[in-house]
């Protein structure tokens, strides 16, 4: 009795000290997880700060210190300075139709080049790839002169053709990336069952890269609307401003700026962003694994 007592009280020990030892080997990764989220909560914190501070608070105190006074009309003067109601709007028109244009023809792209077998695929997407080392002011003077011989410089097509034309390299070679993971015997399956190309690509292929197609839409929403140089040179008419060149509006006489409502109006422009990221978060997640992983 004696020693089954013994035995039992040994055998517990190391039960009571597995949580602690699982606590203890979780420290470091806690300590790096508070770690990035401060390096990436703080400049939102500090933008938003700004946004309520006045022109006597960016100049009499340091720029991490609390506002003396809560300017919360700095919010309406950014929507007025910065014409944002105008500026998002056509934002908007330029960037979600080059958006789906991309995504489409992207998709597609990437279809033909990784599923379909034919000559000359392979240096295609060479060429695609080519496309992302070309800078954009080594295209702006022949676009500009072209779109202005074709009279549609006064409008926002000319923005959206660009748009769609710098985010075709990066996009079909991410989806020809996802379509390598997918097993080719799937689609080799549905062309047993009687399947058309055209078939295997909307029913098989396209539902299978949904979380693909979101990752890659996101990515060139990102980078399309934080776009300045396209927009001041196609876009400069007032009525045709995008929210980048908004937020030149700021820059008052003499280069004096008024950092109060640009803030805030970057804080608006923010938000809108981060929104649409938390609400698509998942998506993003899943697209980007699936291109890491080989099927």
């Amino acid at each position: 009795m004696t020693e089954t007592v013994a035995i039992s009280t040994v055998r517990a020990v190391p039960r009571r000290r597995r949580p602690l030892a699982r606590a203890v080997r979780r420290i470091p990764a806690l300590i790096a997880i508070a770690a990035l989220v401060l390096v990436m909560g703080y400049p939102l914190v500090w933008m938003f700060i700004n946004s309520l501070k006045t022109n006597a608070d960016f100049l009499n105190n340091p720029s991490y210190a609390l506002p003396e006074s809560w300017a919360w009309e700095n919010y309406a003067k950014a929507w007025e300075t910065g014409n944002l109601a105008v500026t998002i709007t056509n934002s908007l028109l330029a960037v979600v139709p080059s958006v789906i244009i991309i995504a489409l023809l992207g998709t597609a792209a990437g279809f033909a080049l990784e599923v379909m077998v034919w000559k000359g695929r392979s240096p295609v997407l060479l060429v695609f790839l080519a496309g992302i080392m070309i800078p954009g002011q080594m295209i702006l003077l022949p676009l500009f002169t072209a779109f202005f011989n074709l009279k549609i410089s006064g409008s926002l097509l000319p923005l959206i053709i660009i748009y769609v034309a710098i985010g075709m390299p990066l996009t079909v070679f991410m989806m020809a990336t996802y379509f390598r993971a997918i097993p080719r015997e799937v689609f080799e399956a549905s062309t047993i069952d009687g399947a058309s190309m055209l078939r295997s690509f909307f029913s098989v292929g396209l539902p299978m890269m949904r979380n693909a197609i979101f990752t890659v839409a996101i990515v060139q929403f990102f980078l399309l609307w934080n776009d300045l140089l396209f927009a001041l040179v196609f876009a400069g008419q007032r009525k045709l401003n995008t929210i980048q060149i908004g937020l030149l509006n700021f820059s008052g006489e003499y280069g004096a700026i008024d950092y109060g409502p640009l803030f805030a109006a970057i804080c608006i422009t923010t938000a809108g962003i981060l929104v649409l990221y938390l609400f698509l978060n998942q998506r993003i997640m899943s697209g980007l694994a699936a291109g890491a992983v080989k099927g």
